[in-house]
């Protein structure tokens, strides 16, 4: 069995590569996913669980979440992380920084 993870190099040629996802299938999920929502708001029916299907609330509004979320693989953030993402400093990694009395002392030695 092969260890293969992808590298970020990978990553980028898959993003660069790819175009928006199918309108019409986000078309789907994003309904499927709000009706769903919306259902187990307001049924509380659909909030326990089937023999059939099992928990309702999962197949209403985690697996389209989650199947919205793949489409658009994986590349969707939060607000507050895109904001937190614009705060940061951009530059090299930081470097150390010697006292000249302790960079002295440590070449006599």
């Amino acid at each position: 069995m092969p260890n293969w993870s992808p590298t970020s190099a990978v990553l980028a040629l898959g993003a660069a590569a790819g175009s928006r996802p199918d309108p019409m299938l986000e078309k789907v999920l994003r309904r499927w996913l709000a009706l769903g929502l919306l259902a187990v708001a307001l049924l509380p029916a659909l909030r326990g669980s089937s023999d059939w299907l099992g928990w309702w609330p999962m197949w209403l509004v985690a697996m389209p979440g989650v199947a919205w979320w793949a489409l658009h693989r994986f590349r969707m953030r939060l607000p507050q992380q895109l904001a937190a993402r614009s705060r940061r400093r951009g530059g090299g990694q930081a470097r150390r920084r010697y006292e000249t009395g302790r960079l002295q002392a440590r070449q006599a030695a």
